[in-house]
């Protein structure tokens, strides 16, 4: 009796892990060739990623909410490994892992740490923020067309 109990508990837990885990890394739909624009209700400290297409490359943004409240956006690159075309961030817990060197970057140093490996920041002055939205452009989406150009994130 005891060893169906434990073996359902295990099952139980590990199924609770795989749910929490599937939580992390969501990807939105991919829009192409317009402003981006993110609904800051649905962002929580769950990083998401939102996919663009600019011109036929993928360009993507991730958003969080850091361990202070505030809403903080960056490109999900790599200012170093970007090259690699697998200098992009997955969620670990609470940290984001870059998928090219394994450094781990806390979600309070995103949009406020530059250079080095971390996510490409997105500044207060490159974005609008009003009301319940952040709406980056089109026209700033397609700057960071270069550094995007060896993605191989699947």
């Amino acid at each position: 009796m005891k060893t169906k109990i434990g073996m359902t508990v295990l099952m139980l837990l590990t199924a609770a892990l795989a749910f929490a885990q599937n939580g992390l890394n969501t990807v939105k739909p991919v829009i192409s060739d317009q402003d981006l624009v993110i609904n800051i209700d649905e962002i929580t400290e769950n990083a998401l990623f939102y996919p663009v297409d600019i011109g036929g490359t993928r360009v993507e943004v991730l958003a969080v909410k850091a361990p202070d409240g505030t809403i903080r956006t960056a490109f999900n690159t790599c200012q170093s490994c970007y090259r690699s075309g697998r200098g992009f961030y997955k969620q670990q817990g609470t940290v984001l892992v870059c998928q090219n060197c394994g450094k781990r970057f806390r979600m309070s140093q995103v949009e406020v740490r530059s250079g080095g490996c971390s996510p490409v920041p997105i500044f207060k002055d490159d974005k609008t923020v009003s009301g319940n939205t952040i709406t980056i452009s089109q026209e700033y989406l397609a700057k960071a067309r270069d550094i995007f150009a060896r993605w191989k994130r699947t």
